[in-house]
Order: C-alpha cells, then sequence, then structure tokens
C-alpha cells in the first residue's frame, strides 16, 4: 500500500536534486528520480532476493533484489537505506555504497520506473524474518540460476531487476565476488 503522502526526490542526470513530487505521480510521468537498491549475498555468492507483497501498488508478487526504495526529502541516502533493510526484512547488516545506475522500464498499470540508483552491497547469512507486508517470501539464490530462471520466465521477476540482471550483469558479479572474498 502507498502512503499518499510519500514523496520522491527528482534528480537531473548529474543526481542534482531539481525536485520533489508524489511516489505515484513520479511513477506516472516516468520522472527520473534518486531510488536505493541493495544487494546482500551471502558467504558462497548468492543474492537475497525478495517476492514483493502482494498487497504493493506495483509490482506485487514479483522477485526483485534484497530491497528497492527512495530517500524521502531531507534524508540521507545511507539512511534511507538502513530504515528499508529494516522495515522491510528486520535485518540490519554493514552495507557499503557501490554504483550508481540510470534505468526506465514499465511495470505496468500506467506506471513507469526511471530512476537514478544509489546501488549499495553487503553480506548477510541469516535468513530475514520480513514484514509481510512489505516481503512475502525470501530465498538465497545465485547469480547464473537467477538468469536461467530468468529465460525460463522473465514475468515472474520486477522489470527493474531483469534490467540489472541483463544491462547491469557484470557489475553484480562483481559485487558477488567481492562478498565472497570478504569472507
Amino acid at each position: 500500500m502507498i502512503d499518499a503522502n510519500e514523496q520522491v526526490l527528482l534528480v537531473d542526470r548529474a543526481d542534482r536534486v531539481i525536485g520533489v513530487e508524489g511516489k505515484l505521480e513520479a511513477h506516472r510521468t516516468g520522472a527520473l528520480h534518486r531510488a536505493i537498491s541493495v544487494f546482500a549475498f551471502n558467504a558462497c555468492g548468492d543474492l537475497l532476493l525478495q517476492r514483493r507483497a502482494a498487497g504493493k501498488y506495483h509490482s506485487p508478487d514479483l522477485w526483485a533484489n534484497t530491497c528497492c526504495s527512495h530517500p524521502r526529502p531531507g534524508e540521507q541516502t545511507m539512511n534511507a537505506v538502513m530504515r528499508r533493510m529494516g522495515e522491510e526484512l528486520n535485518v540490519d547488516i554493514p552495507l557499503q555504497y557501490k554504483t550508481k545506475l540510470i534505468y526506465q522500464a514499465d511495470v505496468g498499470n500506467g506506471l513507469r520506473e526511471h530512476e537514478l540508483v544509489h546501488a549499495f552491497v553487503g553480506q548477510i547469512n541469516e535468513q530475514p524474518s520480513p514484514n509481510p507486508s512489505e516481503v512475502s517470501e525470501t530465498r538465497f539464490v545465485s547469480l547464473p540460476i537467477i538468469a536461467k530462471e530468468m529465460r525460463q520466465n522473465r514475468q515472474q521477476f520486477a522489470a527493474w531487476f531483469r534490467v540489472y540482471m541483463t544491462v547491469h550483469r557484470h557489475e553484480l558479479d562483481a559485487m558477488a565476488r567481492g562478498v565472497v572474498k570478504k569472507s
């Protein structure tokens, strides 16, 4: 369920804030806005996936990366990451900023993602206890198995995660290798 008062930060391609807009309206118009994405891997290099809850206003019941959301106006990006990891998965793990990614994707029902994403990586070896209003299920899966599952049934994955796994796959592979190396 979307909070009618929730706002996102509109940004230009250089990630400079140029305004604020309601979250739903930004997704209706496809306005470029700042987002966050977390890729948490276990010591074997398997990515923690989450299945979005059925009540989500877009992309319900689809598999996505560990955590995705938006910083609020006035909120530091890392604080938004930690807030959403707690709200969605009830976990608090060390995370490291890795890179910025830009993508656009149609998410159905007249909604469009156009995000400049701050991507974070971390290691998690515990099974999270997700908030059922946010996440219905989690699982650890290797990137090659995810790619195979996507080839077999693309529609079970969120549009942005399909972009990450195709356009940005080399960056995800490097993130996974970095976590395994640290173990």
